[in-house]
């Protein structure tokens, strides 16, 4: 290993071990004391942990293994290894932070959705920036998406999202839990996407890559934009090379991004902001 890529690999594992505590004190400090069950497998932990008093941090480990070996069979090796180090280390954070006993905030529960929504929201943008994925829903979204491609990303976690809601509801036997995981989801999402992508709402992608044809092809095939290819030559190197530009919506850009890194890892992507967007596909002004 180089020097250079162990520096990078420290640094991500420091980014997602601070991102990992930032969320568990969401889930510890706001969550579990307010009896409010976000989206995703935490959020079904967090049930778990008040019908049974299991550790929520054991039952988020255990729930993942399953998706974590599907996982494994279906979309390769590489994304497995990073998904399962971050939940590995999510999951002690959330068991650790529950033992230290870290100060909880039972007031009004409004402040706590919002605050349990700014502290995941920030802790899964971190993990989000290296291009890790802290497990859940996001494996059944993809291992769905593969096999019926019509079916959206967003839409699979949204689905997900809602049934874990709807069942912290029965759990918790009031319907003001569910509420206030909506206002969860609906800040860390805003939070997430505000440290990842911007504040505008349009972006502009252009890809440096030797596979034109198949990243082109992917991106086509797995979203609902275009690509335009562009011929160009390194001015270093004075490799013939080709740039791609796609324009999206913000957040389609993820999962744009994972179909180009499959397809070829050695892409050089610039995304800008593209605040105004006219032609097919798009309203007058995005």
């Amino acid at each position: 290993m180089t020097k250079e890529k162990a520096l990078g690999l420290l640094k991500n594992n420091g980014i997602w071990l601070v991102g990992c505590i930032l969320y568990s004190i969401g889930v510890n400090s706001f969550s579990v004391p307010n009896e409010i069950a976000q989206s995703g497998v935490t959020g079904v932990a967090v049930m778990l942990n008040y019908l049974f008093d299991f550790p929520v941090g054991t039952a988020n480990l255990v729930l993942n293994i399953p998706l974590l070996i599907l996982m494994w069979i279906y979309l390769g090796r590489q994304l497995v290894a990073r998904t399962l180090w971050v939940t590995v280390v999510l999951s002690t954070a959330l068991d650790v932070l529950a033992l230290v006993g870290v100060p909880q905030y039972t007031g009004d529960k409004l402040l706590a959705a919002i605050f349990c929504g700014l502290f995941q929201g920030a802790g899964l943008g971190m993990i989000m920036i290296t291009g890790a994925t802290s497990g859940g829903t996001d494996i059944v979204a993809r291992l769905v998406h593969k096999k019926f491609r019509h079916i959206t990303v967003g839409n699979v976690v949204l689905a997900a999202d809602a049934v874990v809601v709807t069942a912290g509801m029965l759990v918790f036997r009031s319907i003001e839990s569910g509420l206030y995981a909506i206002i969860i989801i609906y800040v860390s999402t805003k939070v997430i996407d505000t440290m990842i992508y911007g504040t505008g709402n349009g972006k502009m992608l252009m890809i440096v890559t030797d596979k034109a044809d198949a990243v082109s092809k992917a991106i086509v095939s797995s979203s609902p934009r275009g690509v335009s290819i562009v011929p160009a030559k390194g001015a270093y190197t004075g490799d013939d090379k080709n740039v791609l530009i796609c324009v999206a919506r913000k957040h389609e850009v993820s999962g744009i991004l994972n179909t180009v890194k499959e397809v070829d890892d050695k892409t050089f992507t610039i995304i800008s902001e593209a605040n105004e967007i006219l032609g097919k596909g798009f309203n007058k002004s995005i």
